[in-house]
């Protein structure tokens, strides 16, 4: 299947680093939040892992419902979606500030649960709304104008995701407030990409009927995609709610965590536009299993990581995070475009609903089995840990990625894919 091998350099008045700063934005609220929030609660107030994880499990067991209505809501409100988005943005700023600048008013894993529960919330509307618009977006670009903007959307998105990983870490060493200060610097990050995305929200010419959810999950392609972004984000869920306790107990070094996260995630930012000028040339199927192999090859040496093994896993961060560039550029793309061709592309708000679940659900399930099981074999965060709990946080971490990225592989090479 080929995509286009026409170039995927923006051009006057396409306003697409506009849209890499959206992405920015909207993915610093998302994945960062899984990689720092439960240390810092951990940490600061003493939730203990088991409870952190049955509470993040419940959000997420939240958007079985809340996703979908949300991509109802942002189909039917097209004609508004400026306004909503940024009442959005204004939730979602005001949540990070509670979660990470406030002190809980009240028991912490309460204060907690809350903070999430809004800043999920308008995270996920924000996903859905942004992604829907970037269909009619695409379209106006030209004929390799979805995988154009995949290629700056996913590389805005992992720049965001970079620096928010980072930043707290980083921050340490400046304050003594840094989750503060993080919080702040979200807060003027939301002021100046909702100011530059603010004329590329059109919504509708008129107000359309909402597309039922079922509607939507009729489309036997469609079903297929959402199966494999849930199978195929589940391993990169797994690594990033595991991530600070592997670098802090298995590798035994604490301060590392901040430039092994810049490594990864630049490795995955910088290779997002190859990647989509490799499936333009060789087609989506092909690169992205290329991708998906370098991934499970570059993470299975991580399971023979110990203690002060520092530059081996630097380098297996590099890798990696460029073999999760290729899931979270074309992947996207894909579905953008199988949408923007069917019949039913009227429900794009509701399918991203589905798309947006289905890729949180997997960070969900990350969280909630694998940090009580974690704490079930006797694995505490910033103390001294027996051989079988640093091996079970071995498994969880290196080994069960592995197979369900290999889950992910045989899915993808056997699948019929759209437009193929």
């Amino acid at each position: 299947m080929a995509l286009g091998r026409k170039s995927l350099s923006p051009v006057a008045g396409d306003r697409l680093p506009a849209w890499a700063g959206f992405a920015a934005l909207i993915a610093a609220a998302g994945l960062p939040i899984y990689i720092h929030a439960p240390k810092f609660y951990v940490d600061s107030y003493g939730v203990s892992l088991a409870t952190m994880g049955v509470v993040l499990f419940g959000l997420r067991l939240l958007d079985v419902v809340q996703d979908p209505v949300l991509g109802w809501l942002a189909e039917r409100g097209r004609d508004h979606r400026r306004a909503m988005v940024a009442m959005a943005v204004a939730v979602m700023a005001g949540a990070m500030v509670m979660l990470f600048a406030l002190p809980p008013l009240g028991p912490a894993l309460l204060w907690f649960a809350l903070s999430l529960a809004l800043l999920f919330s308008a995270f996920s509307f924000l996903t859905i709304a942004f992604y829907a618009e970037g269909l009619a977006k695409g379209a106006r670009l030209g004929p390799t104008g979805h995988l154009r903007l995949a290629g700056w959307r996913e590389s805005g998105a992992l720049l965001g995701v970079t620096v928010a990983a980072v930043a707290p870490v980083a921050l340490a060493g400046m304050t003594d407030r840094p989750f503060a200060a993080f919080a702040a610097g979200f807060c003027a990050l939301a002021l100046v990409v909702a100011w530059a995305m603010g004329r590329e929200w059109r919504g509708a010419a008129a107000p359309m009927p909402a597309t039922p959810l079922r509607q939507v999950l009729a489309d036997r392609d469609t079903r297929r995609l959402l199966i494999l972004a849930l199978v195929n984000s589940a391993p990169v869920a797994v690594t990033s709610t595991l991530f600070l306790f592997f670098v802090e107990s298995r590798l035994a070094a604490p301060g590392s965590e901040g430039p092994l996260l810049v490594l990864f995630f630049l490795a995955a930012a910088v290779s997002a536009p190859v990647w989509s000028r490799l499936a333009a040339a060789f087609g989506l199927r092909r690169v992205l299993l290329v991708a998906m192999v370098l991934a499970v090859v570059s993470f299975a040496f991580a399971a023979t990581l110990g203690a002060g093994d520092l530059w081996a896993f630097a380098l297996i961060c590099l890798v990696s995070g460029a073999a999760v560039g290729a899931d979270m550029t074309l992947l996207p793309a894909l579905f953008s475009r199988h949408l923007a061709r069917s019949e039913g592309a009227a429900g794009e708000a509701v399918a991203f609903g589905l798309w947006s679940f289905m890729t949180k659900l997997s960070l969900a399930l990350a969280a909630g089995l694998l940090l009580p099981a974690l704490q079930a074999q006797g694995f505490t965060p910033g103390t001294e840990n027996t051989p079988q709990a640093l091996s079970a946080l071995t498994l969880a971490y290196a080994v069960l990625p592995c197979g369900l990225k290999l889950l992910a592989i045989g899915l993808l090479a056997t699948m019929p894919l759209p437009g193929e």
